[in-house]
């Protein structure tokens, strides 16, 4: 198995600077979060910014990696 880049305890801002291709990720999450996250969870890690918003932790994740790694660019 492949280390993570991205892991649960990094924050958003942490990953959005490293990994410029993940804001398209966060800013997908924006209606099922109800909340923009990258306005109102920049400083929380992704654990806790899932956790508060409803969202998967592991389909964001793994999304963040392919972002991150230039993989799909399409979200789901």
């Amino acid at each position: 198995m492949t280390a993570r880049r991205i892991t649960p305890d990094m924050s958003l801002l942490d990953v959005v600077a490293a990994y410029p291709a993940t804001e398209a990720v966060f800013r997908s999450r924006d209606a099922a979060a109800g909340a923009c996250l990258l306005c109102t969870a920049l400083f929380d890690s992704i654990a806790v910014a899932a956790a508060r918003h409803g969202l998967d932790l592991e389909t964001l994740l793994g999304e963040l990696e392919d972002a991150a790694a230039g993989g799909p660019a399409t979200p789901g």
